[in-house]
């Protein structure tokens, strides 16, 4: 009898982790953008002020977003790394400034170092404005995860993969990240606390 539940169990774990990696993947790869109040990229590595490949994909694919009319607003989030002098989120906003973002449609959120403070700040940043609806832009595998804890965060998010990324052009290295995220994403919904 214990064999069966254990055997039970064992399926029913992977039955779930594998839809898991389903909303993941199909997150990846569906662009939802549409009109918001705001546009929320999550940070990513940058360079003495320069932000990464990875960072660049999604600042140029959130510039366009923006120029399209999708949102007012963009909100570059991420904070100080180790050693750094410079946060991702205010080399995010002097590179959408070279791209021609003023500086009225920049709002910088540099105080998250990982996706939750992150994206807690810019919906509080967003609820000032009186807004709610918000387009995220980040890698295709991290968006899964971010639309769960933005809902747990009370915002209407919307996904916007940033198709530019080295990261989605190289399946070997996307494969590792979309399987860690498919243990991340339930993850997330369990220990997100609403704001």
């Amino acid at each position: 009898m214990r064999r069966r539940w254990l055997l039970a169990a064992l399926v029913l774990a992977l039955a779930a982790w594998l839809v898991s990696v389903g909303l993941v993947v199909a997150a990846a790869r569906a662009d939802r953008a549409g009109p918001a109040d705001a546009i929320v990229v999550l940070g990513a590595a940058q360079y003495n002020g320069q932000p990464s490949p990875v960072l660049r994909a999604r600042l140029d694919h959130a510039a366009a977003l923006w120029r399209r009319g999708v949102a007012p607003v963009i909100i570059a989030t991420g904070g100080l790394g180790e050693r750094d002098t410079v946060s991702e989120a205010e080399a995010a906003r002097r590179y959408l400034a070279q791209l021609g973002v003023p500086d009225s449609a920049l709002l910088v959120e540099g105080t998250g170092r990982s996706s939750v403070p992150s994206l807690r700040a810019a919906a509080r940043r967003v609820r000032s404005r009186g807004g709610n609806r918000v387009v995220l832009v980040s890698d295709g595998f991290h968006l899964a995860r971010l639309v769960v804890i933005a809902r747990r965060l009370g915002l209407e998010p919307l996904a916007s993969p940033a198709p530019g990324s080295p990261i989605r052009r190289s399946l070997r290295r996307e494969l590792g990240y979309i399987l860690a995220e498919s243990v991340k994403v339930p993850v997330a919904f369990l220990v997100t606390r609403s704001s």
